[in-house]
């Protein structure tokens, strides 16, 4: 009786072992794969960001062309008003 009790709680432990392992398999596969999604979508937020940051940039470069482009204009008429001789 004694053996038929062992064996039984024996193979109900392995029985157990080997149930737990497969769902951490798929626990940890899921795992991965949200992780390999969040670098994803980090990685896109970061391109974004740039995409952004870079088009800001242009945007600064660009106004301050036509500002020096407007600051020559300026002295140029300011050097006619006094004088105009000299153009």
């Amino acid at each position: 009786m004694k053996k038929l009790i062992f064996t039984g709680a024996m193979l109900f432990s392995l029985a157990v072992c080997f149930t737990s392992c497969r769902e951490e398999k798929k626990d940890v596969d899921v795992t991965i794969e949200q992780a390999e999604e969040s670098i994803e979508e980090a990685a896109d937020d970061v391109e974004e960001a740039a995409d952004g940051t870079f088009e800001a940039i242009g945007e600064s470069v660009d106004s301050a062309v036509e500002e020096t482009q407007e600051a020559g204009e300026a002295i140029e008429n300011a050097a006619e008003e006094i004088d105009p001789d000299k153009n």
